[in-house]
């Protein structure tokens, strides 16, 4: 006996017929025999939960319930509706090769070479100090009126510059640094311990007191500096390929903000999601506060895409720059309105965000070998839409509106059984994407070397020093690419804790005094010690913003002769500058002094 008779015929879900259009979105010849096409392909039937995702996405949620309809309905009012169509997916039959849309914008060139300074100075500028400055000094009179701050913009650099020191150094507390078992001169000659501590604890962004009822914005404490560094970084200009991840800032404490994700090496922290270069350079973020509202000029496309959508606002428009982001963004109506405006992108896509996409199952795959694939097209408007399962150790699916499967090409990966390296065929879409695709991790990585791990019981504060080495990395990135577009060698280029620790310097002694204010003079054998440690006979020449700063250098008198550090002078003068800390003649034939600090 049949089986099919004996247990009975399966009910298929219920699903709604798509009637094909007659525009030229479509790319597949429509059969005079609908049988025929019934078998041919299931693509033109649509699950009912697909379609309604499809109309919800172009805000329009039309009911599908036929119960709910109205027979009666006028023809005219039918008429008005916009149905909009999914598109419908081919296998196109022979190796598509399409061209790489040309990148329509150029980076500007730079012909000179800033100082470390001058590129942290772009970001944190005297307006954001300012600001800064004022709302600590209101924040100390809010706590107690009878103890000022007192706070000044030179004082403000100082704390900052120690405050990178710190991350230099690495020491597990903040106060080992004042201490005498392991103290750090650069740190503690800088500011006391007392003094450095009554700023971190009354440093302050914003005013409390202005905050309505109705302001329910969680980052009201740093909206101001988070609004000024992120219009500093969309002003930088942007290289051609992008990437939208996200990025975990390390925090345990307790807040509401606090996210979990485990697939990322800090599990617990802040989340940012974080628009990048390819070489790691960050043009835009948003600190994630939970559910936003979408701003009325942009499009609706879920939760994920309207992330990408508010994260691409500065990106210029029909220039074909290439946005990358993983499956938790991509959609079909995600990048149907990036390439509206001009911005193609790449990502990997989930099964279920491909509606009317057949594509071969993980197990098929399998048993065709690694490196196998199935390509799907479809058009919709003007926009080619391409969709690539690969699979190597596991299946992935990517969703492209510029390249696809081909041309393929070859990677090595390692073979288990045969116990040897071997060719694997790979998509050109799956290369394209592990190209530029990492620009987040890099930036991550990048942060991970030297980051600030300052502990302190306002929540913000993490926020605050993670924003403050963003920036560094971010000025020394911008550092690195004008060296190249100077045709510097790489060997050549200062590395990341080398300008980290020029702008510690440059923060803690251009333009400031090194006048210790009054109390009890260190005479204790590690002070003497260290003093003696830093008059050794190769003291280092300062950083040009401290040398040439004009400020507090001092002629004072050595007890012992030393070499000039003035290029070509062969003189042994006692003099040397108090600040500099650097041997110079003065004489009535060669003032050196003058030269050392005026050239």
């Amino acid at each position: 006996m049949d089986t099919r008779q004996f247990y009975g015929r399966k009910e298929h879900d219920r699903a709604v017929r798509v009637i094909p259009s007659d525009s030229e979105d479509s790319e597949l010849e429509e059969s005079e025999n609908e049988d025929s096409e019934v078998e041919e392909s299931h693509e033109d039937w649509i699950p009912e939960s697909g379609l309604r995702d499809s109309l919800e996405v172009r805000g329009e949620c039309l009911s599908l319930d036929n119960d709910t309809e109205s027979e009666d309905e006028d023809e005219d009012d039918v008429e008005e509706v916009d149905v909009p169509r999914l598109p419908r997916w081919r296998t196109p039959h022979n190796a598509h090769f399409n061209a790489c849309p040309e990148w329509q914008d150029l980076l500007p060139r730079s012909d000179d070479i800033m100082s470390p300074l001058q590129y942290f100075k772009q970001f944190f500028s005297e307006d954001i100090l300012e600001v800064i400055v004022e709302q600590s000094n209101l924040y100390a009179i809010q706590c107690d009126a009878n103890k000022p701050l007192n706070l000044t913009i030179k004082e403000l650099e100082q704390f900052l510059g120690i405050v990178v020191y710190m991350s230099l150094f690495g020491l597990p507390g903040t106060r080992m640094f004042w201490n005498k078992a392991c103290r750090v001169s650069q740190v503690a000659d800088t500011m006391t311990l007392n003094r450095w501590e009554a700023i971190k604890k009354h440093l302050h962004f914003n005013n409390n007191e202005e905050r309505q009822e109705d302001n329910n914005d969680p980052l009201h404490k740093i909206r101001p500096l988070v609004t000024h560094l992120t219009s500093k970084l969309t002003s930088i200009p942007m290289s051609e390929k992008l990437a939208v991840d996200e990025q975990m800032v390390p925090f345990k404490g307790r807040n509401r903000l606090k996210q979990y994700l485990p697939s990322k090496p800090k599990k617990w922290g802040y989340k940012i999601l974080v628009l990048a270069g390819s070489d790691g350079v960050p043009y835009n973020l948003e600190i994630y506060t939970g559910r936003v509202v979408q701003p009325p000029e942009l499009p609706d496309v879920g939760a994920s895409g309207n992330v990408v959508l508010r994260l691409a606002q500065p990106i210029p428009k029909h220039k074909n720059y290439k946005v990358f982001f993983d499956n938790w963004f991509t959609s079909v109506p995600l990048v149907l309105t990036l390439a509206q405006q001009g911005i193609h992108c790449t990502g990997t896509v989930r099964g279920n965000r491909l509606p009317g996409v057949n594509l071969m199952c993980d197990a098929e795959l399998k048993r065709a070998g690694r490196g196998s694939f199935e390509q799907k097209m479809a058009m919709v408007r003007e926009t080619t839409l391409y969709a690539v399962k690969w699979y190597d150790n596991r299946s992935v699916t990517l969703l492209s509106d510029y390249t696809g499967a081909h041309p393929v090409t070859e990677v090595d990966r390692w073979d288990r059984k045969q116990k040897m390296i071997t060719k694997v065929p790979c998509p050109a879409v799956v290369k394209e994407y592990n190209k530029n695709m990492g620009g987040v991790d890099l930036l991550d990585s990048l942060l991970a070397l030297y980051r600030i791990k300052i502990r302190s019981k306002k929540w913000y504060h993490r926020l605050v020093f993670h924003l403050l080495d963003m920036i560094i990395v971010t000025t020394w990135l911008l550092y690195r690419r004008d060296c190249e577009g100077t045709g510097m060698r790489k060997n050549e280029h200062m590395k990341l804790y080398t300008f980290k620790s020029y702008i510690a310097e440059a923060l803690c002694k251009s333009g400031k005094s090194l006048e210790r204010k009054k109390g009890r003079p260190c005479s204790t054998i590690a002070g003497e010690y260290e003093e003696k440690r830093r008059k050794g006979p190769a003291a280092p020449i300062p950083v040009p913003d401290v040398r040439l700063d004009a400020t507090a250098h001092w002629m004072i008198m050595a007890e012992k002769k030393g070499r000039c550090k003035v290029p070509g002078c062969t003189g042994t003068p006692k003099a040397k500058c108090r600040k500099c800390d650097v041997h110079l003649c003065f004489t009535s034939t060669s003032n050196c002094f003058l030269r050392f600090h005026t050239e």
